[in-house]
């Protein structure tokens, strides 16, 4: 059994990991709201966009836009992985990345060629390691995200779309649920079909000035480059809760540490102080 100074020592030291877990849970507490307020902005932009885009896509405009028109086969898939930067915050990137490498699988299973951009330091490095083809990357947004950082990847993507270097693309993230539930999620960018945008309650077009093509090509571009922003955002929403979940189990598992130590320094301090109490009287007997 180790000795008293042993155990003090590790007492001193689980209390010490106490205190910086508690104080990570709080700053996670702090910016989980903040990123809750950033949600709830832009929610209504993206869902209004998303109407518009609906509206779009189940009218008969002179022009029809090469985002809402169905390939024929699929050849080739882009995949947007969304991830966070650091660590510390559970299961959520592991949920995320396997969900991603699942889909992965089942693709290359079908006979199609896969190609990558990932947003966030975890997620580049689990693909580096899985040896797909990263045509961009993001890393390093922060606490809050600008669309600016990552608008240059998003390009890359959609520009692979464009020209044909792929004929659908997905993205991966974590939706914020509530504070205790964040459920990883693919959805389908491109094409802007079917599911992916909804029926409008009603069938209707849009008059369009100066021409449909010049309007579509601006306002489909800055749906989809919505669609991502939102979902880094919803992802760094699940990111504080989950680190705060998690921190707080932390601290609660070293106060619980730290009682079974001192129960074992009592116990320990206790038979020594019993030793010496039969050392002296025995001595005292023997005298």
């Amino acid at each position: 059994m180790a000795g008293s100074k042993e155990i003090r020592n590790k007492i001193k030291s689980v209390q010490n990991t106490r205190k910086i877990t508690k104080a990570m849970e709080m700053v996670a507490a702090s910016k989980m709201r903040q990123a809750q307020e950033r949600m709830r902005a832009t929610r209504p932009y993206v869902e209004k966009i998303r109407n518009i885009a609906a509206n779009i896509s189940n009218a008969n405009p002179e022009y029809r836009h090469s985002f809402l028109v169905a390939r024929d086969s699929v050849k080739r898939v882009g995949i947007i992985v969304v991830t966070t930067d650091k660590g510390l915050c559970g299961g959520l990137n592991t949920n995320a990345l396997r969900l991603a490498l699942n889909k992965i699988k089942e693709l290359e299973a079908q006979g199609e060629e896969i190609e990558v951009c990932t947003i966030g330091t975890r997620g580049l490095g689990f693909m580096q390691r899985l040896g797909a083809k990263i045509v961009s990357q993001v890393t390093g947004l922060g606490d809050k995200p600008n669309l600016d950082q990552v608008i240059g990847a998003v390009k890359i993507m959609l520009d692979g779309y464009t020209e044909d270097r792929f004929d659908r693309l997905l993205i991966i993230y974590t939706k914020f649920i509530n504070t205790l539930k964040q459920e990883p999620v693919i959805e389908q960018v491109l094409p802007l079909a079917g599911d992916a945008l909804g029926t409008p309650a009603g069938a209707w077009d849009y008059i369009y000035e100066p021409d449909a093509k010049s309007v579509l090509d601006q306002v489909l571009t800055r749906y989809i480059e919505a669609l991502i922003y939102q979902a880094i955002v919803e992802n760094m929403g699940s990111e504080q809760s989950a680190r705060m979940v998690a921190m707080k189990a932390a601290t609660d598992n070293a106060g619980s540490v730290i009682d079974e130590l001192t129960l074992i320094y009592n116990k320990t301090r206790q038979a020594a102080i019993t030793t010496e109490l039969t050392e002296i009287v025995a001595g005292a007997a023997a005298v």
